[in-house]
């Protein structure tokens, strides 16, 4: 099985490539513990998704710790990656989003695989989970899985967030995703705009598990995506809940919903480190991991 880890962004909000920024005394990043989990659970290659100028401080500071542990491959996200027929807007220099951004690892995948992001920590339980489910997925197609996690501890104190608000059912599948941008939490509700969310809501994390027919269902979606009108045509994003919400209102997939008993920490912000670095250092000392995962 396949991780392919979106590390493209390069943090406007946090203030530089914060993939690459330590998060422990003894030099480990979020990487490492997503890789690390993950191999334990039995993924046995790693795909990054980066941006091709940061290839090579990507390689040396990252890539590299993990060649004697798992395979490792590199995709680019490019802003002109895009389907044949469509153009980029005069004028707009950043990439498309998740979306696209998973589309980038379309050549290098040809298995059951899952999907993080960079800059976050999900917990082992989400690796596991994610493994038993593509282990029984085999060779079918559009039987998704997702990680959920809990709003309200998804939260920063530091500044607004993004996350795709999900709705299941009563057996656990996704149905419907919206995506809610400049989040907030205000006492006991979080809000976003005039829209108040529960904080017990259950929030995409960009934490997946797709077969790989997902690509050109990707695809066909980017190729619509790209002919919409957009109220910002040089920022709007091809975001992957959104893309796969689509899929799901169109009958092409199913997304059984997976909670987590682990909590998620996410480093959006500088402020956001410190708790984060505690709540690393608390699992270590709870034996969760050793004292350097780099270097197990």
């Amino acid at each position: 099985m396949t991780l392919v880890i979106l590390a493209a962004g390069m943090g406007s909000r946090y203030g530089g490539l914060k993939q690459v920024d330590p998060i422990t005394p003894v030099g480990e990043f979020i990487i490492d513990f997503s890789v690390y989990d993950a191999v334990l659970s039995g993924f046995d290659k790693v795909v990054f998704v980066i941006k091709e100028e940061n290839l090579g401080i990507f390689r040396d500071t990252i890539g590299k710790r993990f060649e004697n542990k798992v395979k490792v491959e590199y995709a680019f996200q490019r802003l002109s990656d895009i389907p044949s027929g469509c153009c980029v807007p005069e004028g707009r220099e950043k990439p498309w989003g998740t979306g696209q951004a998973l589309l980038a690892a379309r050549k290098l995948v040809n298995e059951p695989f899952a999907v993080i992001n960079a800059d976050d920590f999900y917990g082992r339980d989400a690796y596991k989970l994610l493994a038993k489910h593509l282990g029984a997925a085999g060779e079918s197609k559009g039987e998704y899985a997702m990680i959920g996690y809990i709003l309200e501890n998804t939260l920063t104190e530091n500044g607004t967030v993004s996350r795709g608000i999900c709705t299941a059912d009563e057996n656990g599948m996704l149905k419907s995703v919206v995506e809610r941008t400049a989040i907030r939490r205000e006492g006991n509700v979080a809000v976003c705009g005039d829209v108040e969310i529960p904080l017990d809501s259950i929030a995409s994390m960009n934490c997946w598990g797709f077969t790989p027919d997902i690509f050109d269902a990707l695809e066909r979606g980017f190729t619509q995506f790209l002919g919409e009108e957009h109220e910002n045509e040089l920022k709007c994003e091809y975001y992957l809940p959104i893309a796969v919400c689509d899929m799901l209102q169109g009958g092409e997939c199913s997304v059984k919903v997976y909670p987590s008993s682990d909590a998620w920490y996410g480093v959006t912000y500088k402020e956001d480190k410190e708790f984060v670095t505690a709540s690393i250092a608390n699992l270590k000392n709870q034996g969760v991991y050793p004292k350097s995962v780099a270097n197990n």
